[in-house]
């Protein structure tokens, strides 16, 4: 009988400790026959089930150009035969039906179609939903050293993001969190998947123009990666000169404002360089949310980032340079900062500030939104022409 395992609830040495033939799947959707997919793979003695893609392909209530969503797809699928995963496999409904193209052609093996009794369509904004910001979750499955999971940034900007949006219903509504961003690290620990940034931005940017194209017009992308934030300022800065009566914007992660930073410097126990990356911070809001996939007992402290005052690791101030050399100059388990210091208690009062800041920005987002088209209507500049 074939055991399914939840991937992205190991670590990234559990993940390096598989056996290379065990079968990957990256599933379209939820709700497939489990036993159907292990009878298409010869019933195997395990399979590991990647976390699904929750919209993007035709028939998901949300659809993107066929190539430009293969073709994330793919280098998803690379990311994982790049740490040796020979069986790595993308799980779709039955009568999806994608054009021929280059990118499907580097698919073809790799798909395996089964009968799909769900889909994510309810939670997708319907007509009724304009005027709200359309919060756009993205987090990713991504080592997290020694003690936190893969899934460490989707389940934290996943619950910042629901949070948010069940305490603005009237100003806000929350897609399904995307668990797929951009890790340009990807080779230095095993587990870590990679969209690849081109293929990144143009998956978002096309999800944009759908909606945009629905009337919708104000967006919000958070994002629980640091390693997602520059391509998506691109997006916001390429969706805004596309469609100029939307607002579309994002930030730094999240606890980046006045009203976060405020919260992290009263409540750490790190000092500088304690809060960078399966830190005192991560750790402590995936304490509070799934204490059972926290591995306190092995936690290594990674304070040793090569610093100088222009170039350090914390949370937020992380000087003015920008850069990135190899991950592992500063790391040897993955993790940069002091996780050791975590405590549940704090997780909850992070969390809780998370939110509290992106109500804040979702109201500017509102009044930007409102003031720009009260000057637009009065045609001012060249709207006036």
């Amino acid at each position: 009988m074939t055991a399914f395992f939840t991937y992205e609830e190991l670590t990234w040495p559990e993940v390096n400790s598989l056996p290379r033939d065990t079968p990957l799947i990256i599933p379209l959707g939820n709700g497939y026959p489990l036993e159907q997919l292990s009878s298409a793979l010869s019933f195997p003695s395990s399979i590991g089930l990647l976390p699904p893609v929750p919209f993007g392909w035709r028939g998901s209530g949300l659809a993107v150009s066929d190539e430009v969503f293969q073709r994330y797809l793919l280098n998803l699928i690379e990311s994982l035969r790049d740490d040796g995963f020979s069986r790595t496999f993308v799980l779709t409904p039955q009568g999806l039906d994608w054009n021929s193209s280059p990118v499907e052609s580097g698919l073809g093996a790799s798909r395996i179609s089964l009968p799909l009794s769900s889909t994510h369509q309810s939670s997708l904004p319907g007509d009724d939903q304009r005027g709200k910001v359309i919060l756009l979750p993205v987090g990713h499955t991504e080592q997290h050293g020694y003690h936190l999971p893969l899934s460490t940034d989707t389940l934290i900007i996943d619950a910042v993001s629901k949070g948010t949006a069940n305490k603005v219903p009237n100003d806000a509504f929350c897609l399904p969190v995307m668990p797929y961003g951009v890790s340009t690290h990807r080779s230095s620990f095993p587990g870590t998947l990679n969209a690849g940034g081109r293929a990144f931005e143009d998956f978002w940017l096309n999800v944009i123009n759908v909606l945009a194209a629905r009337g919708f017009d104000r967006f919000f992308f958070l994002s629980g990666h640091g390693g997602n934030v520059s391509f998506l300022v691109n997006i916001v800065k390429y969706a805004g000169e596309r469609h100029k009566r939307i607002f579309c914007a994002t930030c730094w992660l999240y606890l980046s404002g006045p009203e976060g930073i405020k919260a992290i410097e009263e409540n750490r126990r790190s000092p500088i360089g304690g809060m960078g990356h399966a830190c005192e911070l991560e750790t402590s809001i995936v304490l509070h949310l799934r204490p059972d996939l926290v591995h306190m007992d092995r936690v290594v402290d990674e304070t040793d980032f090569i610093s100088t005052p222009s170039y350090y690791m914390d949370w937020v101030e992380g000087g003015s340079l920008i850069a990135n050399p190899p991950w592992e100059d500063d790391s040897i388990t993955g993790a940069y900062g002091a996780g050791s210091l975590a405590t549940k208690v704090h997780g909850k009062l992070w969390l809780e500030a998370a939110i509290s800041e992106k109500i804040s920005q979702i109201e500017e987002i509102h009044e930007q939104h409102r003031r720009r088209e009260e000057r637009r209507s009065k045609g001012y500049g060249l709207w006036g022409k």
